[in-house]
């Protein structure tokens, strides 16, 4: 048996990725991808986003994606829900973890989730309520967007990010992570965010979402380990996050990010080449789409060993 992973990593193209691209992947091709993606040893996936179909029509079979990768054993099943009337949809079909976005900029709030974030704090409350009554096991995440800079308003204030990851738990989420969402953060800035986070929420600092916009996505996920951080978010061929940077990667490429820690000895529990294999089913459900990665383009090296074997 082998021994349980340093890190998870935390897939979440078919939700982050698919809604972030115009065309619509068949359903039969989502419920391919995310076999292999699990067959890969991908143990936490986001797999849908719980929205109006006519705002998202690459969402409109949330529930059907839910219930099938809830058959998958040992797969955590998330989804992002933006409100209560969402969560209660994403419980009803079964999920194992809610995500819910929650913009430290004002300015990005208000345009993604029409609310302001006092509003969307207490959206968090009442999602926490009906999770607590209908299904207590769920677990429930805040992650904390724009949380290193915004398009829309530029500058986001370090202490309006950390106050408002604070209130997100002591509203009832379980954990509150910070996500890169244009692509602004540097290791620096990732190193202090996260410190301060870590030392304010402890255990319930969540997970590190960060963006290639600008090359520094990994750079910046290793500033977020060397901080503590264990679960990063990023996306098979870093699909979708960040589709207004024409010839740039938007999220984080699990590809890379798997090489990235496995090469240091840090076991992630997936198999690179099994990973790669499910690059396939997304390109067929999505022909035509550009894909990224450097490593399955330059191919693992010679003699490369996986993970903590180097221990």
């Amino acid at each position: 048996m082998s021994p349980p992973p340093d890190v998870l990593i935390s897939e979440v193209g078919p939700r982050d990725g698919l809604q972030s691209v115009h065309a619509t992947m068949p359903t039969a091709d989502k419920l391919r991808w995310i076999d292999a993606l699990h067959a890969a040893g991908l143990r936490e996936i986001e797999v849908a986003s719980f929205v109006p179909a006519r705002l998202l029509p690459q969402m409109a079979d949330a529930a059907e994606v839910v219930r099938h990768a809830a058959t998958l054993p040992g797969l955590t099943v998330m989804a992002l829900v933006p409100n209560r009337k969402g969560a209660e949809a994403a419980l009803a079909a079964g999920v194992h973890k809610l995500t819910m976005p929650v913009s430290a900029s004002v300015a990005h709030s208000l345009a993604n989730v029409r609310k302001t974030r006092e509003q969307m704090v207490e959206e968090v409350r009442s999602i926490a309520a009906l999770r607590r009554e209908r299904a207590p096991h769920v677990m429930l995440e805040a992650g904390i967007s724009t949380a290193f800079g915004c398009t829309l308003q530029g500058e986001v204030p370090e202490d309006e990010v950390i106050r408002l990851a604070v209130q997100c738990v002591e509203a009832g989420a379980d954990e509150s992570g910070l996500s890169d969402t244009v692509g602004y953060a540097n290791p620096a800035q990732v190193r202090r965010l996260f410190r301060r986070l870590r030392a304010e929420l402890g255990e319930r600092a969540g997970a590190a979402h960060m963006h290639n916009t600008r090359g520094l996505g990994l750079a910046n996920c290793l500033a977020a380990y060397e901080e503590g951080v264990r679960t990063f978010d990023a996306s098979l061929g870093g699909l979708g996050g960040c589709p207004y940077a024409p010839g740039a990667s938007g999220n984080v490429v699990t590809e890379d990010l798997v090489f990235m820690f496995e090469a240091m000895g840090v076991a992630t529990g997936i198999d690179i080449d099994k990973l790669i294999a499910a690059r396939a089913p997304l390109m067929a459900g999505l022909p035509g789409e550009p894909v990224y990665g450097m490593t399955p383009e330059a191919g693992l090296p010679k003699g490369f060993i996986r993970g903590n074997t180097h221990a």
